[in-house]
């Protein structure tokens, strides 16, 4: 009997709730989900929206990622609440550090990668963990960057030129509708980083909201972490 993938439909997955410790002594939680074989192609480190707007570990994209891409395409998907962010999970130590204290998140999420031998550790960045993807993220041995939804408020136009030499590619998916950032400015706003790829997506909308979006995104996810996964099936038996 098939079962159509989609909402919060969750498909088979070696599931571990995780801790991350940062360098400033707090405690993150998390959760690792790896595909059955407990081999993945390469890994999706998430990186959620603003913490202060609702954002979290669970914000739906993360999730419907942690829920579908180990089955579907082999990739490991570690996703963690920031400092001071709770969820079903748990709640993460500290307090929100507006963009500036969560370099040190990233860097606990990527001791873990190391420590555990995840391969091909990509960033993926939404909304506001597209701020620290580009504000950080060249201080880790990653394989590439995706970020959804850039709002460019805390990340500036030298953060994004930082990446213009980047020897990873990058990728920013825009969404045509989106309240911060729209494709006119972002081409704008990205060019003094050329080699970032731009995606926009008509229709688009920052949060994504429903399957049609969801699938765009996921799918744009794994035509670059794996490509061989393309197409993404819509139904699992």
């Amino acid at each position: 009997m098939s079962i159509d993938i989609r909402g919060g439909v969750e498909l088979p997955a070696i599931r571990e709730d995780i801790e991350l410790h940062t360098s400033d002594g707090l405690t993150l939680v998390g959760e690792l989900a790896m595909p059955l074989s407990g081999t993945p192609i390469a890994t999706l480190v998430t990186l959620h929206p603003l913490p202060t707007h609702g954002g979290f570990m669970d914000s739906h994209i993360i999730r419907k990622a942690a829920a579908r891409l180990p089955a579907l395409a082999d990739i490991a998907v570690l996703r963690f609440n920031f400092r001071g962010v709770e969820s079903p999970r748990g709640r993460s130590d500290g307090s929100f550090g507006d963009g500036i204290d969560e370099a040190e998140d990233l860097a606990a999420a990527m001791v873990f990668v190391a420590e555990r031998g995840l391969p091909d550790p990509w960033l993926l960045g939404w909304s506001f963990g597209t701020e620290v993807a580009l504000k950080y993220g060249q201080r880790h041995p990653i394989a590439g960057v995706i970020l959804l939804s850039p709002p460019l408020h805390r990340a500036k136009d030298s953060d994004v030129a930082a990446w213009a030499d980047a020897t990873v590619p990058v990728v920013a998916i825009i969404p045509e509708l989106d309240d911060y950032l729209r494709p006119v400015e972002a081409a704008q706003r990205f060019a003094v980083a050329p080699n970032i790829e731009l995606v926009n997506v008509e229709a688009g909308k920052h949060l994504w909201v429903g399957e049609t979006q969801t699938y765009r995104v996921l799918t744009e996810i794994v035509a670059r972490v794996n490509s061989a996964a393309l197409p993404l099936p819509t139904t699992w038996e």
